[in-house]
């Protein structure tokens, strides 16, 4: 038996550009219109009101333009208002021909607001139907405050329906205009509907002011309802509609139903309304959040590894994604070798521990470590370094204020000796390195050259990125390089140097090898 097929209709470019600071210019319109029909498949599309600004008509006047060169004007919708002809004006003019119109769906609303009986807005109603079938119009109606209508006046529902079922309407859509319902009133007013009125397409418009927007999507199509509408990221106003991507979830996870939506540019399209709205997807946003895909605890990293026990059927491919493994303070050994395998890196078990190591240290100082930063921190572990530290930094102050020169204050522990000087240089560093050498030269010890310097940056531009700082000396004779690798780049420099100086002390200088990347 073949699933039963869930319609979707997004209203992003209508209800969701009731957003809070949205405004959608009509060259973004046009591509998200594109994107949502010819990417996503959506079935239809409720690209804007009627009547609302000479620049909305234009913008649907492209639309329009577009649809109809490609063949899916049937599934562009405008919003229309019961008026007289003046929406049906406004719709055919801009080249549309699929009207959704707002009618009253509660009692309260038609009183007070219309300040009519039903009989009177039934009759209007009757009215605009009939001039949008003249014109070969096709026409959908929204039942405004539906459900308040079903809470308070089911009465008023039943006699508006009972005088326009026959009426030649494709849908009727059920919204919660204000988001009261919970997902038991959402079910059992829906499943009211369908019973009464079985030979009748309905749709359900979820809103999430009580965060219960996809929940009550649940209930509604498990009540029966044929079609659903969302927006891209949930946009919308006040708290927003159901979102595209966890309705489609649901529907194909949790009821085992069909729809026509391409999963795997689910993300894409996210992503892209996400730079025209300017609205930031959250990162905890389940199917598009940057860390929803991301697992943190090594412990999960370790089930995954062994026979992925902590996978669910949300795989990130289904979604033009992929899993990571997150490198912070929480991080494990799983966690680790999962990234490494990932950039094709290959050490043994003790450089993995050291790795590890380095990473939890990092960890503690802020709370991810970023994949593109891993092999810098390979790089620090591994490259240069020395298990001896006759060379210790107890402490050190850096100083930078607007018209005068940076001051350094040094603190260090050279053989179990403490030492400490203060120096001024033209750049923080440079005085780190005054003070440093005023120690050295005081007890007389010899000091490299510096030869280079150079500042590497993790991809990806984060303001909050580990860098890596290289360090070129020349010291005896020989030259080689040295890592540092911290959030802030004096302080890489600064762990560079201590690196170099407990090398000399040591005895233990390689030389370079120019082959090797920095």
């Amino acid at each position: 038996m073949e699933k039963r097929k869930i319609e979707i209709m997004d209203t992003t470019l209508r209800d969701g550009e009731q957003t809070s600071g949205v405004s959608f210019a009509a060259e973004e319109k046009v591509s998200i219109v594109r994107l949502l029909i010819e990417e996503l498949n959506v079935d239809r599309v409720e690209i804007a009101s009627a009547r609302v600004s000479e620049g909305e008509f234009k913008s649907v006047q492209k639309i329009a333009r577009w649809a109809k060169s490609h063949g899916y004007l049937d599934r562009i919708e405008i919003l229309g208002f019961i008026d007289g002809t003046e929406s049906l004006d406004w719709i055919t003019n801009a080249g549309c021909k699929v009207v959704n119109l707002l009618c009253k769906g509660s009692e309260k609303h038609c009183t007070f607001q219309l300040r009519k009986t039903v009989q009177q807005h039934v009759t209007d109603i009757k009215k605009v139907i009939a001039d949008a079938k003249n014109r070969g119009m096709n026409v959908n109606i929204y039942l405004e405050d539906w459900s308040n209508g079903m809470r308070d006046s089911q009465h008023y529902v039943f006699d508006m329906m009972d005088e326009l079922q026959h009426e030649p309407i494709d849908r009727f859509m059920l919204p919660d205009t204000l988001g009261i319902l919970n997902p038991d009133e959402a079910r059992i007013f829906c499943q009211t509907m369908i019973e009464r009125y079985p030979d009748l397409h309905f749709d359900f418009h979820a809103h999430n002011d009580y965060d219960l927007a996809v929940a009550n999507v649940f209930e509604a199509v498990k009540a029966g309802v044929e079609g659903v509408h969302v927006t891209v990221n949930g946009l919308g106003e006040r708290a927003g509609n159901a979102p595209i991507t966890s309705v489609v979830a649901v529907i194909h996870d949790q009821l085992k139903l069909q729809t026509n939506i391409a999963e795997d540019k689910l993300y894409h399209v996210s992503k892209i309304v996400e730079s025209y709205s300017g609205i930031r997807i959250p990162n905890n946003k389940p199917i598009i959040g940057d860390n929803v895909f991301t697992q943190v605890a090594g412990v999960h990293a370790d089930g995954d590894k062994k026979k992925n026990l902590y996978f669910n059927d949300l795989m990130p491919e289904r979604f033009g994604r992929s899993r990571e493994y997150a490198l912070g303070k929480n991080s494990g050994k799983a966690n680790i070798v999962k990234n490494l395998e990932a950039l094709g890196i290959e050490v043994d078990d003790e450089s993995v521990k050291k790795i590890t190591e380095r990473i939890i240290e990092l960890g503690d100082k802020k709370e991810l470590v970023s994949p593109d930063e891993l092999p810098y921190i390979v790089s620090d572990v591994l490259k240069n370094g020395t298990d001896n530290q006759d060379i210790q930094m107890l402490n050190y102050s850096l100083t930078l204020t607007n018209g005068m020169r940076p001051t350094a204050t040094v603190k260090v522990s050279i053989k179990g000796e403490v030492y400490q000087q203060t120096a001024a240089g033209e750049g923080q560093y440079h005085a780190f390195s005054k003070a440093m050498f005023k120690i050295y030269r005081d007890l007389k010890k010899p000091t490299p050259e510096l030869l280079d310097y150079v500042v590497v940056i993790p991809p990806g531009g984060q303001t909050n990125a580990y860098v890596q700082t290289i360090i070129t000396w020349k010291f005896d004779g020989k030259i080689f390089k040295t890592r540092g690798l911290d959030a802030d780049q004096t302080a890489a420099a600064i762990k560079a140097t201590m690196k170099m100086l407990n090398m000399i002390e040591s005895g233990n200088i390689p030389t370079i090898n120019y082959m090797q990347l920095p």
